[in-house]
């Protein structure tokens, strides 16, 4: 589908290039990299709450376990993010790359809820340090005009590679074991490690676009009002993740009695949606009104979640799942646009793009536990229609911020 997609642009346009970026080694190095080491994170992703509750812990703690993984990267994103502006992109990626590898390590040694959550936190840290930065390379790296194209491209390898590995996890934990799951995400993430180190250019010659020789503070950057659209939008959206990565896999295991493998599927398919529609709309997103298109999208996700609680049969539940991603796919690449506009005109996209980034972790990490609370003195499916209700407030709060932005 997608594939046809850019012959038919291409078609139409015989100027039209793939690659959205005159520095294509760089784009691709990264574009490749992110790709096997977020499938390695994926892996993993259905299987972690499945785990914690064979160890017997409670709906909370559960919540804990992604929670406390965005709760590290909250809190050092910023300095990441800015620190990058400063040094460059380069020591950063590296580092968090190496940090994935032996959390993956100590994923295996670990039997114990507690020290799930704390190897969770350690992994947040590691997180910080390579999505902003990534991100922001890219959006340094692209050509005026392009910025929905680029962020919907580049957003693909990470919703693709999100969607092959809960797969992949689900099988491998079926056929081998669990922590030959967590062995796999040591060993992508190394391998995204060493494409780094030796494709890309040291941090002193990789800027593309002049930064600000001094950075816009804190101040003025949070009381933004298009910043403040994007954070709300993102924090909400990345909520309904949290939720449904942190209970759906538990909700459909008790409902439907269901497998890993199909556990896998169905957390797969809103993340596979998602990233088939990455490419279009990112296009689409440099030529309509942007706005408009994330409010659609947030509309669709709301109607998912609820539709998550409503469903009687597994197809049902994997067609709410799909609206999600739908409404996600639609919505994602005009924000990612959006902020890497507003990282040129401040000359600071690391630390734009961290403040985007830190709305993702506040939203996995407050939807997560909030949802685990819900469950644990309600019941589990009263999390989904509270995750619409999450999506229907920063929706509205992104619509009321962006009528504020200058024209």
């Amino acid at each position: 589908m997608i594939l046809e997609w850019i012959n038919l642009l291409k078609e139409k346009n015989p100027n039209f290039s793939l690659i959205p970026s005159p520095d294509k080694k760089v784009f691709l190095t990264l574009f490749f990299t992110i790709f096997i080491t977020v499938t390695g994170v994926g892996i993993v992703v259905p299987l972690l709450p499945v785990y914690a509750n064979d160890l017997g812990a409670k709906g909370v703690y559960i919540g804990m376990i992604f929670g406390a993984f965005a709760l590290s990267r909250t809190l050092f994103l910023p300095w990441f993010g800015r620190a990058s502006d400063r040094i460059g992109r380069k020591p950063f990626i590296v580092a968090g790359l190496f940090g994935y590898v032996l959390v993956s390590i100590a994923f295996i040694q670990s039997h114990t809820v507690a020290s799930l959550i704390f190897f969770r936190f350690i992994q947040g840290i590691a997180s910080a340090m390579i999505m902003p930065v990534v991100q922001a390379y890219v959006g340094e790296i692209t050509p005026p005009g392009r910025e929905g194209y680029a962020m919907g491209l580049f957003s693909m390898s990470m919703f693709a590679s999100l969607s092959l590995g809960p797969l992949m996890g689900g099988v491998i934990s079926d056929l081998v074991s669990m922590d030959a799951a967590f062995a796999c995400l040591g060993i992508l993430s190394a391998t995204g490690l060493c494409l780094t180190l030796v494709l890309l250019p040291k941090a002193g010659d990789e800027q593309i676009r002049p930064r600000a020789s001094a950075l816009p503070s804190w101040r003025s950057m949070v009381t933004d009002p298009g910043l403040l659209g994007l954070f709300s939008y993102r924090f909400a959206y990345t909520a309904c993740i949290g939720i449904i990565w942190s209970f759906l896999p538990i909700f459909a295991q008790s409902r439907f009695n269901i497998s890993d493998t199909l556990t896998g599927v169905l957390v797969m398919l809103g993340v596979l949606i998602s990233g088939i529609f990455q490419i279009p709309m990112g296009y689409l997103a440099d030529r309509f009104n942007t706005q408009r298109m994330v409010i659609v999208g947030g509309v669709l996700c709301a109607v998912a979640m609820v539709m998550v609680n409503s469903a009687t049969t597994y197809t049902g539940l994997a067609g709410a799942v799909s609206l999600f991603g739908i409404g996600g796919g639609i919505s994602m690449p005009s924000i990612m646009a959006m902020a890497v506009i507003k990282g040129n005109s401040k000359k600071a996209m690391g630390s734009v793009i961290s403040l985007i980034t830190m709305a993702h972790s506040l939203g996995m990490m407050t939807g997560s536990m909030a949802a685990g609370l819900a469950m644990d003195h309600a019941e589990l499916a009263v999390v989904f229609p509270f995750g619409a209700g999450v999506m229907v407030v920063g929706g509205t709060a992104f619509y009321l911020f962006m009528a504020r932005e200058p024209a």
